[in-house]
């Protein structure tokens, strides 16, 4: 036989509590307001450096120059601000849509370089990029974003030089 019994003061406590956010602090500002817009301030601070770590992957760097260092924070915080700036956009206008599946919906577009030797030595060079199925063409269409024209081929006269001597 199973036999329990309800401490029914701690229940009314925990159902009072229930949907609400207990925060402790060594703060001694009065009013409850500033205290809650400071966590909200920390959650952002923490929400960057997690975008830091996984979605953008940088990783400390261990440079030896103060000016290294400073270039590494300063392309680490332009990444951040990128970032940012997607998440807005897709905010308002593909609601729902995270930049890091975003990133991994466009990871589907692959550019290569295709280098062909031609019978007088120079070498033709096509840059082409994959073209995108159905579902991104409507999530470019969604985001007001167009793919550029594939770029002309390129001729270089590099090794032409040395195949014809004067």
């Amino acid at each position: 036989m199973f036999i329990y019994d309800l401490d029914r003061k701690k229940l009314r406590q925990v159902r009072r509590r229930e949907g609400r956010y207990l925060l402790r602090s060594n703060l001694t500002e009065g009013d409850p307001v500033t205290l809650w817009n400071y966590y909200l301030l920390l959650v952002k601070v923490e929400e960057a450096f997690k975008t830091l770590k996984s979605d953008l992957a940088i990783r400390p760097i261990y440079h030896q120059e103060r000016w290294r260092i400073e270039a590494h924070i300063f392309i680490a915080f332009i990444a951040y601000c990128l970032h940012v700036t997607i998440d807005q956009r897709l905010n308002s206008l593909a609601p729902g849509l995270t930049p890091r599946s975003l990133f991994d919906k466009f990871a589907a577009i692959q550019v290569i370089d295709a280098h062909i030797p031609t019978t007088d030595g120079r070498e033709l060079q096509l840059t082409r990029y994959t073209q995108p199925d159905l579902e991104l063409m409507l999530l470019l269409n969604q985001l007001k974003l167009e793919l550029p024209e594939q770029a002309p081929p390129k001729i270089s006269a590099a090794h032409a030089a040395t195949a014809h001597p004067v």
